[in-house]
């Protein structure tokens, strides 16, 4: 099975440029590269809104999204409305407590999809994440916004990290099995081993953090997607970067 991800989309209303970027042209063209590439299914990880939830935003990103006839999943970020997110895109069944998460086959790999737009969980999901685990066989694969691990990007690790990454990591560590995790929300390229556990976080379609400094500071503009091929023989990721679009 073929997965494409993409995260951190920050689109904003009509004809705004935050930071300058065309965040909607970059949406756009990763949609049009991702016509020529033969996939399954396509993940969005997280803040599809630029500040916060609107239901005018999340119309426009679906209708885009539906256009393609691609298969897809949303999960929500710190930037998202859940509710207002699930109930746009049809998914209001599967909210609990306010929280959109659930899980779904990926292929043979069993998905989980978290919540973390709070910047935390409730002890209702992590209740459910332990049952779902519990029950689950072999590798698996959770998308969620937040990284649950601190992973030496000082500004984001200091300031907007997830809050409960202790009980989060405490209830996959108990897992016998290997657990693929892939986020978004830090605006970086990176890769952790941790365990039984292994984290990749997805570069945003907006802009990149420099990892290398306490403060606030934009690294690049480039914008990528992230391929995941499951097989038999395990789970293969690889990122790809395009050129990302300034305000003309």
């Amino acid at each position: 099975m073929t997965i494409i991800q993409i995260t951190d989309l920050h689109i904003d209303e009509e004809f705004e440029f935050p930071f300058d970027i065309d965040v909607r042209k970059n949406f756009l063209t990763i949609l049009d590269t991702l016509k020529n590439i033969k996939m399954d299914h396509l993940v969005l990880t997280g803040d599809l809104c630029y500040r916060d939830g609107d239901v005018a935003i999340y119309q426009w990103v679906k209708e885009q999204l539906d256009a393609t006839g691609f298969s897809y999943d949303i999960i929500a970020g710190n930037h998202d409305d859940s509710v207002m997110m699930a109930e746009t895109f049809g998914l209001g069944h599967l909210l609990q407590q306010k929280e959109l998460y659930y899980t779904k086959m990926l292929g043979s790999r069993f998905g989980i999809f978290l919540d973390s737009s709070r910047g935390t969980h409730s002890e209702e999901q992590l209740r459910w994440l332990r049952r779902q685990l519990k029950n689950a066989d072999g590798e698996v694969i959770v998308f969620m916004h937040h990284p649950p691990i601190k992973v030496g990007i000082p500004y984001m690790d200091d300031n907007h990290a997830l809050q409960d990454m202790e009980q989060v990591m405490e209830i996959f560590n108990q897992y016998e099995g290997k657990i693929f995790i892939f986020t978004g929300h830090y605006h970086v390229e990176r890769m952790i081993a941790q365990g039984n556990i292994l984290l990749q976080i997805t570069p945003s379609c907006f802009f990149q953090i420099d990892g290398n400094v306490d403060e606030f500071k934009v690294d690049h503009h480039r914008i990528a997607y992230r391929i995941i091929e499951t097989n038999r023989k395990g789970v293969n990721t690889a990122l790809h970067y395009l050129e990302g679009f300034k305000k003309v």
